[in-house]
């Protein structure tokens, strides 16, 4: 059982570095903006599954893409003009997240996006601290959406949460674009919370937490990019 139990009435967390072993760190709270965003602050994130309390969790290490050293596989470039998806950011942010609510999870069976969570994340790109980006199929009134990435802006650090994909390299394009994007306006990172070979390959290593919240911190000293991205990217 984790450690600590948070009230829905004050918002605090405890230190992420006393997380256990699994990376849990918390029960309760809520999914208020203002908690979602001193949790992101000190490097913890939500996860839990229906007819489950709300969860807390620091993980360690920590799997992130270090911008400044990112270089996509050169399998992926060379698909990416073949693929020729049309990219767009905040665009279609609570459909990005409804489509990775119902996409098949590494994790295990059901969703860990449910409801509130879906709720609580259109609020945060509502108030422009979530963002997603979009990989779309054909163009104007007969444009499908196949694939797409979101995850929560604050400083030079962006959080990814989640990404789908309905068509061949859908995802991938909607990854490498969002890296594309964060790195010409100098962010730091992109975290990636949980380690899996797929991201691995593109980049992707495992951080000790400390050095995680180091660079969290150091992030955080620049200005929130706030507001809706919304650009068309390729």
């Amino acid at each position: 059982m984790p450690l600590f139990y948070l009230s829905p009435e004050l918002i605090q967390f405890p230190d992420p570095n006393r997380a256990e072993i699994d990376g849990m760190l918390a029960v309760g709270g809520d999914l208020s903006p203002q908690r979602l965003l001193m949790a992101y602050r000190m490097g913890i994130f939500p996860w839990y599954n229906e007819d489950m309390p709300i969860l807390w969790w620091s993980p360690d290490p920590r799997c992130i893409i270090d911008l400044a050293a990112f270089r996509a596989p050169r399998r992926v470039l060379r698909s990416l003009g073949k693929w020729s998806y049309r990219v767009t950011v905040d665009t279609a942010f609570e459909s990005v997240i409804r489509a990775c609510a119902v996409a098949p999870r590494a994790r295990g069976a059901g969703t860990w996006l449910v409801p509130e969570m879906i709720e609580a994340y259109c609020l945060l790109h509502e108030l422009g601290f979530a963002h997603s980006v979009e990989a779309w199929e054909g163009a104007g009134a007969s444009a499908e959406l196949v694939g797409g990435i979101y995850g929560v802006s604050i400083g030079r650090a962006f959080f990814g949460e989640s990404m789908f994909y309905r068509k061949t390299g859908a995802s991938k394009t909607a990854l490498i674009a969002l890296v594309r994007m964060l790195q010409s306006w100098g962010f730091d990172f992109l975290d990636c919370q949980q380690t899996n070979e797929h991201i691995l390959r593109f980049g992707a290593a495992e951080v000790p937490r400390r050095e995680f919240l180091r660079r969290v911190g150091i992030a955080l000293r620049s200005p929130t990019l706030q507001g809706k991205w919304g650009q068309q990217l390729l």
